[in-house]
């Protein structure tokens, strides 16, 4: 969007060429000491007064301020005939509040909607319009405080004095509100942070418990049972430090993928050939996939490929329709026949895909065991 040209429009100088009536400076020092003591304790409240106050002292057909959010003005709080455009939006640089900001001074335009054609579409017919800006020393721009004349009248630089001392007020409001939002929004985060990570510290605990009964029901000894154990823990341990807090505009956990989880838990082995797009995880399906995984290394490096030195594993996977399709290959293994019994491992594999929705076939191949994993997509996000 091209700038447009405003130099018909602009006509900040004539606000010196405009005498200004005798100020009520009592009237003023009133108003600004109750906006004083108002803003210390409900500063939310102190913008809407604000603008009335302008729109009263300038005698202005309409008021209103303009926020800045990225690039674009948002209209808050407005008052008089224009009040119905509450929470509109303009373009930063397509507007007479951008080329405030842009001056950091006044500025006074006349009928802007033959310059703005935003402003002609809308049907708005400003005859003149006083900006000011809005600023906390150090800080960014905040945006402007503006009134809108009524037909026939005149602002004056009169008017301009008086605008730029309620600007102050405004910029301070508001800063004020913008700080208390990020830090209430700051609280909420953490809140939830911290029942989050409660959540997921239960879910680990109890998927432990879980491992630990099933190790003491199937192992004949002390020390079997804490090599099956370690070795398990050590897998969940591994997919969990991919979870990692991400803290930009608010906190949350990054995304950890299939493709991710397979590679930290088959660290251990030879690195597979691994084959699909991204699917992102979800803690639950972590803990399940990447007990699931570890299972099926630690059966193929007994039995399968991984038992010998040329063996390899691949794993491939697509969505189709609402499910994802996974297919676990060992190549290179040597007489792979099916185990007569299902063991522990077996039950676990079996136990974790199900606790997803899925399913799970086995072809046994003299050459190597095949896996065919079916899941619903939208499990993998629990």
């Amino acid at each position: 969007m091209s700038h447009p040209d405003i130099s018909s429009v602009l006509i900040t100088d004539v606000l010196d060429l405009r005498p200004p009536p005798i100020p009520n400076y009592l009237l003023e020092k009133v108003a600004l000491q109750d906006l004083a003591h108002q803003m210390a304790e409900y500063p939310a409240e102190v913008l809407p007064r604000l603008v009335k106050l302008a729109m009263e002292l300038c005698a202005a057909d309409s008021a209103g301020i303009s926020v800045l959010e990225g690039q674009e003005f948002r209209w808050l709080d407005l008052s008089g005939r224009l009040s119905d455009l509450e929470d509109t939006r303009t373009p930063r640089g397509f507007s007479p509040c951008g080329v405030c900001i842009d001056s950091m001074k006044p500025v006074l335009m006349e009928r802007p909607e033959r310059a703005y054609q935003w402003i002609a579409e809308a049907g708005i017919t400003i005859p003149e319009v006083l900006l000011v800006p809005l600023q906390i020393k150090g800080s960014p721009p905040l945006g402007t405080l503006w009134v809108v004349a009524e037909e026939g009248q005149h602002f004056h630089s009169g008017d301009a004095r008086v605008m730029m001392e309620l600007a102050v007020f405004t910029g301070v409001a508001l800063k004020m509100i913008q700080s208390e939002k990020e830090l209430r929004s700051a609280v909420e985060q953490r809140e939830t942070l911290a029942l989050e990570m409660s959540h997921r510290v239960k879910n680990l605990f109890a998927v432990t418990s879980a491992l630990v009964e099933m190790a003491a029901r199937h192992s004949s000894t002390k020390e079997e049972m804490r090599q099956s154990l370690s070795a398990r823990l050590r897998a969940l341990a591994d997919a969990h430090a991919l979870i990692k807090l991400v803290e930009n505009d608010k906190i949350s956990f990054d995304v950890v993928s299939l493709n991710d989880v397979i590679e930290a838990t088959l660290k251990p082995y030879k690195p597979p050939v691994l084959n699909g797009p991204d699917i992102a995880l979800g803690e639950r399906a972590i803990n399940s996939l990447a007990l699931a995984f570890h299972e099926l290394a630690t059966n193929s490096a007994k039995y399968g490929a991984y038992s010998r030195g040329d063996g390899e594993v691949q794993v491939s996977w697509t969505k189709l329709d609402e499910s994802l399709v996974l297919t676990w290959r060992e190549i290179g293994a040597a007489h792979v026949v099916a185990p007569r019994d299902i063991g522990y491992g077996t039950r676990l594999i079996l136990g974790s895909i199900q606790g997803l929705g899925g399913t799970i076939e086995k072809d046994w191949n003299p050459d190597g065991m095949v896996a065919h994993i079916t899941l619903p997509l939208i499990m993998l996000r629990t």
